[in-house]
C-alpha cells in the first residue's frame, strides 16, 4: 500500500523591494557651509546628508551618499549604480563641462535628478549650459539644501 503524503503548498509573498536611491555629490561640495555662503548657504554636506537620509527612511527608501572632486571617481561611482533605482546627483561644475558623466548616467539607463544649490540660469554665462538636463528626469534648481530634499522626493514619487 502507497502512502501518500500531503501535497507541500509554497505560497511565496511577494514583497516591496525596497527603493534604492544613490545621492552623487561633485568637485567642492564637501567645503558647503564654509564655501561661498552668499551663494551656497551656510548648510554642511552632512547635513543635507542627514536630512536626506530622515526623509528617505520615512518614505522606507534606502538611500547612499558618495562625494568626489574627481571626474574619474564619480563616472567610477556611477557605472556602479546599475542595482539603484534612481540617483540624485549634484555634478556641480562637471555640469557644465563633463561629457564623461552624462555618458556614464546614460549607460546606467538608471533615471535621475539633477539638483543645483543655485539657480545656475542666473549665474555666470558658462554655467548656464548643462550636459545632463536634457537626460534627467527632473532639474532642481535654486533653493539652496531644498534643491535636493525637493528633488529627493520628486524621485521618490516618481519611483513608487
Amino acid at each position: 500500500m502507497q502512502k501518500l503524503m500531503p501535497k507541500r503548498v509554497e505560497k511565496t509573498f511577494q514583497g516591496s523591494k525596497k527603493t534604492k536611491i544613490k545621492v552623487i555629490h561633485g568637485p567642492n561640495l564637501n567645503l558647503l557651509g564654509q564655501r561661498q555662503i552668499n551663494i551656497y548657504g551656510t548648510t554642511t554636506l552632512a547635513e543635507i546628508n542627514k536630512r536626506m537620509h530622515a526623509i528617505a527612511q520615512s518614505k522606507n527608501v534606502s538611500i547612499s551618499f558618495f562625494q568626489s572632486n574627481s571626474e574619474g571617481e564619480l563616472v567610477d561611482c556611477i557605472q556602479q549604480s546599475f542595482k539603484a533605482d534612481g540617483i540624485i546627483i549634484n555634478a556641480a561644475a562637471y555640469t557644465h563641462t563633463s561629457i564623461a558623466i552624462r555618458d556614464a548616467l546614460l549607460s546606467v539607463a538608471v533615471p535621475f535628478v539633477e539638483v543645483h544649490l543655485s539657480n545656475i540660469k542666473k549665474r555666470e554665462k558658462f554655467r548656464k549650459h548643462s550636459y545632463l538636463s536634457d537626460v534627467a528626469l527632473k532639474v532642481v534648481m535654486g533653493l539652496g539644501a531644498q534643491s535636493y530634499y525637493r528633488g529627493l522626493c520628486d524621485l521618490i514619487a516618481h519611483l513608487t
